[in-house]
């Protein structure tokens, strides 16, 4: 089946002049090529084929990210780590008056200064100095800041595709025994996902309808035809790209994780991925802290990605997805760990107009493994996480080797909750 598959892969391989504007694999942000290619034959069995593929995604990746930044200059620039992120702007934790002020004197201007809702971790962002490339303007500020960590606004993209037409399934959404509390940092819902939602917008131009925020929120709570994994739920939804095209970056999702923390929410999904961000990183131990279990799916580049972020933050649930009999995707990312799979292909969601369409990607396997994990932790207590996360093991079933393994985690959760294309 492997080799069905990468003939398809490689169709996203860009030829030509742009893609000569491309790093290497193995330069900044990806990992040596020779690891990426004993990790991918050894998890998936095919030393010939195999390898292509995952080279294939990587070169996918970097041209998508290359892409990006030439279409928004003003807006998107590359990190010192080759990472997109908010050109011109530089991310200082936890900053005193001391800082904001010898910053000032290099020419640095103070944009914001402010904590993170429900928490008391503060950041400052600071507009570089003119004519200095944002390379440049963090390792300046690196020596200002001394042991302050010090980072650009790296950006997060979304996990998953939606194919514009789908058949209809049989019958609608049916509501859960129990309706559980839910949270998800994404794109905008639509207002017709359902009437307990909750919107708040931490972007320009936010909250809006996109298609990914709306498919994610219709597969857990439910949509017209498409089943709900947690039918009922209250579900505050927070839009962390409204029109900005440097949206999602790690400032937005902290602090959208700050205020799902402060209306204790107990269970809250991300399916998005992007670099390791130090706010971005605090914020997470802190509202794990404070009870909220985070589950985020661990992208779709491939293995030859680097470690997908927030699934890869310790605590963090990562899901990757399986197709309809029950494969691994080849094209599932990876992170530091992983904890199970859900459902990710062959499969509906609803879009932002509310129609059925078909989705594919770890974006939709997360919501429903976040689902079933609501249904065991009702609270924001941190002291009943460890009951939940052993209820949701119990439930869990076992694919692949036996016991946990690198391509299924500890099992696959929700195996019945999606809507099947019919």
């Amino acid at each position: 089946m492997v080799k069905r598959v990468i003939p398809l892969l490689l169709l996203l391989v860009p030829i030509g002049a742009s893609a000569q504007l491309l790093p290497p694999i193995g330069g900044p942000g990806l990992p040596r090529l020779g690891d990426v290619l004993g990790n991918v034959s050894r998890d998936l069995g095919d030393v010939a084929t195999v390898p292509r593929a995952a080279l294939a995604l990587a070169r996918n990746r970097l041209d998508r990210l290359a892409a990006l930044v030439r279409a928004n200059p003003t807006a998107v620039a590359l990190d010192d780590k080759g990472d997109p992120a908010r050109a011109g702007e530089v991310l200082v934790v936890d900053p005193d008056d001391g800082l904001v002020a010898a910053a000032a004197a290099r020419g640095f201007g103070l944009i914001e200064r402010d904590t993170i809702g429900g928490t008391d971790i503060g950041f400052a962002r600071f507009a570089s100095p003119a004519g200095l490339q944002l390379p440049r303007a963090l390792k300046v500020m690196r020596r200002i800041a001394g042991k302050r960590s010090v980072s650009a606004d790296q950006l997060h993209f979304q996990s998953g595709g939606i194919t514009a037409a789908a058949s209809r399934p049989t019958g609608p959404a049916t509501a859960s025994a129990t309706a559980p509390q839910l949270g998800m940092i994404d794109g905008g819902v639509a207002t017709t996902a359902g009437p307990r939602i909750t919107r708040l917008g931490f972007a320009r131009g936010a909250p809006g309808a996109s298609n990914h925020g709306s498919a994610v929120a219709s597969l857990l709570v439910g949509t017209g035809p498409v089943r709900g994994a947690a039918a009922g739920a209250r579900l505050w939804a927070a839009d962390v790209y409204g029109s900005d095209p440097a949206g999602g970056n790690a400032i937005a999702i902290a602090k959208a994780l700050g205020w799902l923390s402060a209306e204790r929410v107990p269970v809250v999904v991300i399916s998005l991925v992007g670099p390791a961000n130090p706010l971005l990183a605090r914020v997470v131990q802190a509202v794990q802290a404070r009870g909220t279990i985070i589950v985020a799916a661990v992208g779709n580049d491939g293995p030859a990605a680097p470690p997908g972020y927030p699934a890869s933050y310790p605590g963090v649930i990562a899901v990757t997805a399986v197709d309809g009999r029950g494969r691994a995707l080849i094209e599932a990312g990876r992170a530091l760990h992983l904890d199970y799979a859900a459902p990710g292909a062959d499969m509906l969601a609803a879009n932002a107009a509310g129609a059925a369409v078909a989705v594919r990607g770890t974006s939709f396997a997360a919501p429903l493994a976040a689902a079933r994990i609501a249904h065991f932790h009702a609270s924001a207590n941190p002291a009943e996480i460890p009951g939940a996360i052993a209820a949701a093991n119990r439930e869990a079933a076992d694919l692949g080797k036996r016991g946990p393994d690198p391509r299924y985690g500890r099992g696959l959760l929700c195996g019945g909750c999606a809507t099947p294309i019919r």
